[in-house]
């Protein structure tokens, strides 16, 4: 039995940013078993476990995903994210444009990407018990050191086309909830820079203070 790489909790809580650029370099079998079997301890709802993790290494798959994932991320930018991304060109936000940048990298280099997993969840669009389990996927993502980043954009914008590529079988009520890109990342690990706890929390009604300021990262490498 392979042994289970140790690292420390919160050093995965604090670095699991998403890694959207990575090598092609395939992830070894080994590593994507520990991911599955980390995945499927998550929580669900009433211990249903209605889900379906299907993992995606084949060319020639990607290569069929690639055009409908590029033209999923185009209607993103052109719609939800237009404003976004106006603004952060208008600001010239150096933060914003990076994760656009990084973001538009994974859909020009999607076909490339070694190992996606795709989420699926029956009878249940909110994604409540198919993400905590897909999450602990990428947590042992990390511990191997392997780079990870969750999109949903084919599900919204091309759920019916994505589904038959992958031979989803229709009119059993599977969603597909999630697709999660892995690989060596290009980049380094770090603790990301995120606006304070105390600034997007409140306590025991909308617009308290939480009653604590935490101005720097509590843990840090």
């Amino acid at each position: 039995m392979s042994r289970t790489p140790r690292m420390d909790l919160h050093e995965a809580l604090y670095t699991t940013r998403a890694m959207r650029r990575v090598r092609p370099d395939p992830v070894p079998a080994d590593v994507q078993r520990r991911m599955l079997d980390a995945a499927i301890r998550a929580p669900s709802g009433g211990n249903q476990q209605n889900w379906r993790f299907l993992l995606v290494d084949s060319p020639d798959v990607r290569a069929r995903l690639a055009p409908l994932y590029q033209d999923a991320m185009a209607q993103l930018y052109a719609t939800i994210y237009k404003d976004a991304i106006a603004e952060a060109e208008r600001t010239g936000d150096r933060r914003a444009l990076a994760v656009f940048r990084s973001a538009q990298w994974l859909a020009d280099n999607f076909a490339s990407v070694p190992l996606l997993l795709f989420g699926f969840a029956q009878h249940d669009p909110t994604g409540g018990s198919i993400f905590p389990a897909v999450w602990n996927a990428q947590l042992a993502a990390r511990a191997e050191g392997v780079g990870s980043s969750l999109t949903v954009v084919l599900g919204i914008f091309h759920p019916e086309e994505s589904n038959a590529i992958l031979g989803v079988p229709p009119g059993e009520g599977w969603v597909q909830s999630c697709c999660a890109t892995f690989g060596y990342p290009l980049g380094r690990w770090d603790v990301a820079p995120r606006r304070p706890a105390h600034e997007v929390s409140h306590r025991n009604a909308w617009g308290e203070p939480v009653g604590f300021e935490i101005d720097e990262p509590l843990w840090r490498p």
